[in-house]
């Protein structure tokens, strides 16, 4: 295409998938002859039918091995059990992947009796039905494929771009691994990809805004985004996307110059509530609605009581922690327990050192310390601020909101802090005991505590178990806390106790493990039949959705095939699957690299064209037509959009990351790179507006597939293109695809788990030092 001095008026603005000619059809549905348009396209029904076949032959060939439990399935298929045993337990994700498997579990009868604990563990010896798990992944995966051709398909692309996007996934060794495994990540792309492709079509019906198709397309982008957000949370990249196209699309409908005439704000205000109903208030109510299930289902205790509040616990039944709660009464001993670390409060007569060894100083105070053992010197007698009178001393229950102090029994001296910084946190204040004479002297306002309990209402009691509790020092207002980091050896590696300013954090609570002195006769544990509690469905799931975030973000530990966002673009690194010594076999999960490595260079090719003719227009000079540009901003930089939504923002995250994380964005690229093929072999866009025919019969022609002087029709795109460009692109596609395919069959060992390979075969495929097993 030739360069040309243009008088001023730039492309229109990227974001938005452009028109194809399906949209014409829509939009004139009676006005063409039936062969126009998509419907008349049987190339691209043929070449979708073999795709698809291909598709489900790749993703469920030799499903059955390794007959072992691998990598992740340790995970969700425990959960499926969890769910078919109505088991309650605590998972970071939200629950739609996961009751799809229990529900798969379900149809083949599967009663949940296994639990997934440890990798290798054989599911022929153990009787469990993991072909049925894994061909719900490996389904989704087949469908993926088929989706992205469609995508393609409705944004007006020719085949062979059609056929690079959709085959760069469908031989893509990534996808297949992840797809094959009890794993959520086929059902996130998955339903990442039919979100796309509704919206695409939603999109292309503008012109017919709230006539039924448009309101089923709008309906379905929401269940489809919906179904993202529900199985990861990082399906809300999935919603940037769309929702940054929408916004972009609000804003052209607000043009009071649009080209289709001005919309009154009322109208304008319809447009934006349907949006808002389609596309925020459905695929939310979509999104309770499964937690409602995951509720529903969970009623038994289990594994997942110790994330969720005493109060949430009650209302799960066998739950050991409330059916043992006993009330606590004054001049009890307790044992107090840290929740997150499991570690006891606890003393002995040992002294904090002079000095630390950064140069601060202590008090030489006796050692409060956190000890992971039940021990005698665990135990605390709780005791009220004031005596109660001699003749009643006794059987006054513990309250919230109490003052409170508490004497170490093997030591007989008084918990306190003050302000003495701890010994790894000097903004913190250290925790020590002392002397009774000290504690009813001088010292005794720093040996008062107040108690307050986790969702206490008023002056409820406090209970063994059951209540969760911050113990907040009352002249410094500082909260008891402790961490995993163990002291030095003059603290016999125990964990540090000290006073945290920050009272609100998470971390803070602790519970009453056990009353030691409580005789086994006594009244308190005569218990009468405990009634399940009942709270409503928003409270709960606000609190699990408060320990999922927090859970979410405490994932900052190392792994040992954790990789970084930098890493996946490039394929630097995989992830070690599955391993068996005998027969040389693993399943190391790896992109095909030839693919990747394709995707990734027209990502950068695609970045460089948008600075080149930014420029250049910036210069006077258009190289490219308005019908192109705005064809290559609105669509093909949509997908551009999608693959940078669902990419840079992993560089802001601290937790653990690994390959899989890029799937969403690898298959938004292979969108792009298909659009982008069709672009540099200097092809023709597919019509954005109708042909009339009313011109050419000014001319004395009549179109070949019928219709009167004025018929709006749409010419299939291979019609619209020069002959040799479209050779050109069948020449690159066909070529992309060899070595695509020659890369994804060349590490199909890897893949599959089999066969077993050479320790030169295997070095053969360490093409970027991949830490595959068996190279020696």
């Amino acid at each position: 295409m030739s360069a040309r001095l243009r008088g001023g008026q730039v492309g229109k603005k990227a974001g938005i998938p452009s028109p194809s000619q399906e949209d014409s059809k829509d939009r004139f549905d009676g006005l063409q002859p039936k062969e126009s348009g998509v419907a008349a396209q049987w190339d691209y029904k043929v070449a979708l039918l073999v795709i698809t076949a291909v598709a489900f032959v790749t993703r469920f060939w030799g499903i059955s091995h390794p007959n072992e439990v691998v990598f992740d399935e340790v995970h969700f298929g425990k959960f499926a059990s969890y769910y078919l045993q109505r088991t309650y337990f605590f998972d970071v994700h939200p629950p739609f992947g996961k009751l799809l498997f229990a529900l798969m579990g379900w149809f083949v009868g599967y009663d949940g009796h296994f639990h997934f604990d440890n990798i290798g563990d054989s599911y022929i010896t153990n009787n469990v039905p993991y072909v049925a798990f894994r061909a719900l992944p490996a389904l989704l995966g087949a469908l993926t494929v088929p989706t992205v051709f469609l995508i393609m398909w409705e944004s007006g692309y020719t085949l062979p771009a059609a056929i690079v996007a959709s085959g760069l996934v469908l031989f893509d060794n990534a996808h297949i691994g992840q797809t094959r495994l009890i794993l959520l990540d086929a059902t996130l792309v998955f339903a990442m990809s039919v979100s796309v492709l509704c919206y695409v079509r939603f999109y292309k019906l503008r012109h017919e805004p709230f006539g039924r198709k448009w309101w089923k397309w709008l309906l379905l982008t929401g269940v489809a985004l919906s179904c993202v957000i529900s199985t990861k949370y990082v399906g809300v990249f999935t919603f940037f996307t769309i929702g940054s196209a929408v916004a972009l699309d609000l804003w052209g409908l607000l043009d009071i110059n649009r080209k289709e005439g001005a919309l009154s704000l009322p109208e304008f205000g319809k447009h934006f509530a349907a949006r808002v109903f389609g596309l925020i208030m459905v695929p939310f109510f979509f999104y309770l609605f499964w937690f409602q299930v995951h509720f529903a289902i969970l009623s038994r205790s289990g594994p997942g009581d110790d994330f969720m509040s005493p109060e949430f616990q009650q209302t799960l039944s066998d739950n050991v922690m409330t059916a043992n709660s006993v009330g606590i009464d004054y001049y009890d001993a307790i044992t107090m327990r840290h929740k997150e670390t499991k570690t006891y409060l606890h003393s002995h007569p040992d002294k904090y050192p002079l000095r630390y060894e950064d140069g601060r100083v202590s008090s030489q105070g006796q050692q409060v310390t956190g000890y992971p053992f039940n021990d005698t010197n665990n135990h605390w007698q709780i005791l009220p601020a004031q005596p109660f009178p001699e003749d009643n001393p006794l059987g006054h229950r513990v309250k919230s909101g109490d003052l409170v102090r508490f004497r170490h029994l093997v030591t007989d001296t008084y918990l306190l802090t003050h302000d003495v910084a701890s010994p790894y946190y000097p903004t913190n204040q250290e925790f020590t005991t002392v002397p009774v004479d000290e504690a009813n002297g001088n010292r005794f306002n720093d040996t008062l505590f107040e108690l307050r309990i986790e969702g206490a209402k008023g002056k409820s009691d406090f209970k063994s178990m059951a209540s969760h509790f911050r113990l907040i020092h009352f002249p410094t207002k500082v909260a008891m806390w402790t961490h995993t980091s163990p002291l030095p050896d003059w603290a016999y590696k125990q964990a540090e106790i000290n006073g945290n300013k920050n009272v609100q954090q998470s971390s803070n609570v602790w519970y009453v493990d056990e009353i030691p002195s409580l005789s086994a006769d006594s009244e308190r544990l005569k218990k009468e039949p405990r009634k399940i509690k009942h709270i409503p469905f928003l409270k709960k799931y606000i609190e699990l959705q408060r320990a999922i975030f927090f859970h979410n973000n405490a994932l900052t530990s190392s792994h040992p095939y954790a990789s970084q966002p930098i890493h996946w673009p490039f394929l630097l690194r995989g992830v070690s699957f599955w391993t068996q010594n005998d027969t040389r076999q693993q399943i190391y999960f790896l992109g095909n690299p030839v693919g990747w490595w394709i995707a990734s260079s027209l990502l950068a090719v695609f970045a460089g064209i948008v600075g080149a003719d930014q420029l250049s227009q910036r210069r006077g000079v258009d190289s490219l037509d308005e019908r192109t540009r705005s064809r290559f901003y609105n669509s093909t930089g949509f997908f551009f959009l999608c693959w940078a939504a669902h990419y840079l923002p992993f560089y802001l995250m601290g937790r653990q990351l690994f390959l899989h994380h890029y799937l969403p964005a690898h298959l938004a690229s292979a969108l792009v790179t298909g659009a982008l093929l069709e672009f540099l072999c200097n092809l023709d866009p597919v019509a954005l507006e109708e042909n009339v025919d009313g011109k050419l019969a000014g001319k004395g022609e009549k179109s070949k597939k019928g219709g009167g002087p004025g018929t709006k029709q749409v010419v299939p795109a291979k019609e619209r293109m020069r002959g040799n460009g479209m050779l050109t692109l069948w020449g690159v596609a066909g070529a992309v695809m060899t070595v695509v395919v020659w890369g994804w069959w060349f590490f199909l060992p890897l893949t599959y788990g089999k066969p077993g390979l050479s320790v030169e075969e295997v070095v053969r495929r360490k093409w970027l030092g991949y830490d595959l097993h068996f190279a020696k």
